[in-house]
């Protein structure tokens, strides 16, 4: 069903995409006939996303900051650039990856878009690797989030452009 987001079972080269890591979750989206890249999906995603998820970032990023991690947007310079507070690791038409590596976890999204003229899907696959004790407490507090968010963000692509 199209805009219908669905939790799906990984489909991508973990090892290669970030080798040892410990979480991996993919959720799907059908967006019909509209064609889409993977930099349309991830920008209509990241960019274009309900307010609520601004508001956790905001507080994610004033909450970690004394502990030396990576906020929105720091870091080295991105290949591919920035989409939101993703660098983007590398990109082709029907695959975007993003992500960084930080002192407690390093992680990545990967946006395929799969399909036809007849219906197209979009899979956001997210893979982290904790680093620390740290990292293993914070992917725990996260998680329920996460999947909220993933969530709440996929349900956007299918949505005409803004």
């Amino acid at each position: 069903m199209i805009g219908t987001v669905r939790e799906v079972t990984p489909n991508v080269d973990a090892g290669r995409l970030l080798a040892g890591a410990q979480f991996i979750d993919a959720f799907r989206v059908a967006t019909g006939k509209q064609q889409l890249d993977a930099r349309e999906a991830c920008t209509r995603m990241v960019l274009h996303g309900p307010r609520w998820i601004d508001a956790l970032v905001r507080l994610r990023n004033v909450l970690v900051a004394p502990f030396g991690l990576k906020t929105s947007g720091e870091g080295a310079p991105a290949p591919g650039g920035l989409i939101g507070l993703f660098p983007v690791l590398s990109e082709t038409p029907d695959r975007l990856v993003a992500g960084f590596d930080d002192s407690h976890l390093d992680f990545r999204i990967v946006v395929d878009v799969a399909g036809d003229a007849a219906g197209q899907g979009v899979t956001l696959t997210t893979l982290v690797r904790t680093n620390n004790l740290l990292g293993r407490a914070y992917l725990t507090l996260i998680t329920p989030f996460h999947k909220l968010v993933a969530r709440s963000m996929m349900g956007r692509i299918a949505e005409p452009a803004r």
